[in-house]
């Protein structure tokens, strides 16, 4: 099922995520839907946050992607990022390796809007499956910063916080006019009761 994608100045989208204690349908029926869901939108990576859900689960798949390749070690063997995507990562804890790299990054929930940000070029993640097991991953490339963008959105932390004060200067005006739109979608859900597709 295609769920909405909640757009910045949403209150959950700065709510820190819950951590999962059990793996039941409802995580699992979660999961398949944001997949679903990201993969309607193009995107590379989805976290609850993003669908409403203040819980430590995001979802990533950056296979689409031709012109920024990935590395990625699973449980200390090299496989081709392609061949493991979709990645389901519950509970994960990150790692940060490498040097900084700055890299333009979007974000479902800024439709149009883009910018510069730094990121280490490298991730260690310790994260559970979808099935419950601890598994570890070292990536690199845009994986890497994928997994750091969502891990972001898992502590309530958004791409625009990471800009430089320039850039987000000028883009001021654009996000005051999303969060504008984005309130007059959240009043108008709770006085209809029903969901808005913001």
């Amino acid at each position: 099922m295609i769920l909405p994608i909640l757009q910045y100045g949403d209150p959950i989208l700065r709510a820190k995520g819950e951590r999962i204690e059990k793996i039941d349908e409802r995580i699992r029926d979660l999961v398949s839907n944001m997949l679903e869901t990201m993969h309607e939108a193009h995107g590379v990576g989805l976290a609850a946050q993003q669908v409403g859900e203040a819980l430590q689960v995001t979802v990533l798949d950056v296979s689409a992607v031709e012109d920024r390749p990935s590395t990625l070690k699973l449980s200390g063997r090299d496989v081709d990022p392609k061949s493991a995507m979709p990645i389901v990562l519950i509970n994960p804890e990150v790692e940060l390796r490498g040097e900084i790299d700055v890299g333009v990054e979007g974000c479902l929930s800024f439709p149009e809007i883009t910018g510069d940000i730094e990121r280490a070029q490298a991730v260690l993640v310790r994260a559970q499956s979808l099935e419950g097991e601890m598994f570890q991953i070292e990536a690199s490339g845009l994986l890497s910063r994928a997994i750091q963008h969502e891990h972001d959105h898992l502590h309530g932390i958004l791409f625009i916080d990471r800009m430089s004060s320039a850039a987000k200067a000028a883009l001021s005006s654009r996000l005051k006019r999303l969060q504008k739109e984005t309130k007059r979608g959240v009043r108008h859900h709770d006085e209809v009761g029903s969901e808005t597709v913001l």
